[in-house]
């Protein structure tokens, strides 16, 4: 499969261009994908995929979260659990009755693959039963987001990814369930997270699910893993678990190495 990237850069940015250019989370969002796109070539590279394949991890990148920009418009808000999951609606926006998948590419030689990552990149685990390459694909995108994840909540104001105040992050405590739940080793339901801090330690959490050598050594290097972890929360008793939260991640990462 061919992928011509002016093309598809250029039909993403008409495609946002209908939605409020001027809106800090519309820019928030066309910047992180571009950045995932990055990030899903380079992993591709680190497995030495071919060159045809790098440009289809690329491609699963630039199309992820098209259905962010109208789950923004109709709800006015990034929160799945509030609104629609944006990876279904992404998915029915290329793959339904408007087909705009064919937008960006003519030939659909991979659209099952490229439906499957699109519609599972933010599920909390792959369905069972994948073919091994759509597996493959899958965790690609999936690690190159929650890596980009992680530099979003140290550029982007907490308490406007949280819809909350900084004050009440700061002093937040994060819940037993969440404390237990980060040994282990694994994301953080959404269903225990109780606090704004929570959901900090929910992001860092998904350091955890990282498939790719690759993805942990970007992660390491980037240094937003380590700013968050070094969140400065105002309450005695925050501090103390991010010290606890800290230890078990660098052993973590020290074992993964």
């Amino acid at each position: 499969m061919k992928i011509d990237r002016k093309h598809v850069e250029d039909t993403f940015r008409k495609y946002t261009d209908a939605y409020d250019s001027t809106d800090e989370k519309i820019k928030l969002k066309i910047a992180h994908t571009y950045r995932v796109a990055g990030l899903c070539e380079r992993i591709a590279q680190s497995e030495n995929l071919s060159a045809e394949e790098m440009e289809l991890a690329w491609l699963l990148g630039m199309l992820h979260d098209v259905g962010r920009f109208e789950q923004l418009r109709r709800y006015d808000t990034f929160n799945d659990a509030m609104s629609i999951d944006h990876a279904k609606l992404g998915a029915e926006i290329l793959f339904g009755s408007e087909n705009r998948i064919r937008d960006y590419i003519k030939d659909g030689a991979e659209d099952s693959l490229v439906e499957t990552a699109i519609l599972t990149h933010n599920a909390y685990r792959l369905p069972e039963g994948l073919d091994a390459r759509t597996e493959k694909f899958c965790h690609v995108l999936r690690d190159a987001d929650k890596i980009d994840i992680l530099r979003v909540n140290v550029e982007v104001p907490l308490e406007e990814i949280y819809n909350t105040t900084i004050e009440d992050v700061q002093n937040a405590v994060v819940t037993e369930a969440v404390m237990d739940n980060f040994f282990t080793h694994r994301a953080t339901p959404r269903q225990i997270k109780k606090s704004s801090i929570d959901h900090l330690v929910g992001h860092i959490s998904l350091v955890y699910e990282l498939v790719f050598s690759e993805s942990l050594r970007i992660v390491e290097n980037d240094g937003y893993l380590e700013r968050l972890m070094h969140f400065e929360s105002r309450n005695p008793q925050t501090k103390k678990q991010f010290d606890v939260l800290r230890r078990e991640m660098e052993h973590y990462l020290q074992e993964r190495a």
